[in-house]
């Protein structure tokens, strides 16, 4: 592997110190990394990369994965962040890169989500997400009505829902009592979030199914949609949120062979 994009989080990576050893390193291993700030990441920096290698937080892995799963291009993470739960490499761990150049690595494929939202049966807003589409209610309770394929799944007034990949299934989904699903698996969750019903619960989908959120009646109250953390966008009465697994994903580079259980214990199993 020679042709490397270093896309670094400048807010994380301060001076670009990180991404700099990261540089250095490579280039002693006859690599040629290209240096790329986040927000410039485009198909044009992509054409002909072997890897992206991101220095930040998870916000930053997410924020690469737009374009890199374009491109097909794999994502190795080095956390300057707090969890940095998807994240391969901490900043004392960055002599294995040498791995990567080797060739002596893993890929892991992570699912991704499309998302529309119809409004008056026009769409008015179309995404692509890898850990999680989001519809809440801004400081209000707003009434939800889901579909699977059509059928009605759910409904309930709470505030808002997600629809997570395996991959979110460790995000918000999960600070809102979604279940833990191994992140290279095939399904859709369904989190509702802080439902005002007892029979609201969340559900694990096959992978394949198409799920609506029709948003009730707001009246005076503020509702949005937002993947992955981005902007939101306002969401009015009737509009329909549909969430299908998408034909893009993500590759994720893997250098040793720590488990899920083993990821999940390090990151999220520590009590304070």
């Amino acid at each position: 592997m020679k042709n490397v994009v270093l896309c670094p989080n400048e807010k994380r990576d301060k001076g670009l110190k990180v991404t700099d050893e990261v540089k250095r390193l490579l280039e002693g291993l006859c690599a040629s990394p290209t240096v790329c700030p986040l927000d410039e990441l485009s198909g044009e920096v992509l054409k002909g990369a072997e890897a992206v290698v991101t220095f930040g937080g998870d916000g930053t892995i997410l924020h690469a994965a737009r374009a890199a799963s374009q491109y097909s291009v794999p994502i190795l993470g080095v956390n300057l962040g707090n969890k940095g739960f998807m994240a391969e490499l901490e900043k004392d761990g960055l002599d294995l890169i040498a791995k990567m150049v080797a060739g002596e690595y893993a890929i892991e494929k992570r699912m991704m989500l499309d998302v529309s939202v119809s409004r008056n049966g026009e769409t008015v807003f179309s995404d692509c997400a890898l850990n999680d589409v989001t519809v809440g209610g801004m400081a209000r309770v707003i009434s939800i009505s889901v579909f699977g394929d059509g059928r009605r799944m759910l409904d309930f007034s709470g505030d808002g829902i997600i629809f997570a990949t395996p991959t979110g299934s460790t995000a918000y989904s999960l600070s809102a009592g979604g279940p833990l699903v191994e992140p290279d698996g095939e399904c859709i969750l369904v989190t509702p979030i802080c439902p005002h019903a007892l029979w609201a619960k969340a559900y694990v989908l096959n992978a394949s199914r198409v799920v609506t959120a029709e948003i009730g009646e707001l009246k005076r109250k503020i509702a949005y949609v937002s993947t992955d953390g981005s902007e939101p966008l306002r969401l009015e009465s009737g509009d329909k949120i549909t969430v299908s697994r998408s034909e893009r994903a993500v590759r994720l580079i893997r250098l040793s062979d720590k488990s899920f259980y083993e990821r999940v214990s390090e990151k999220l199993g520590e009590r304070r």
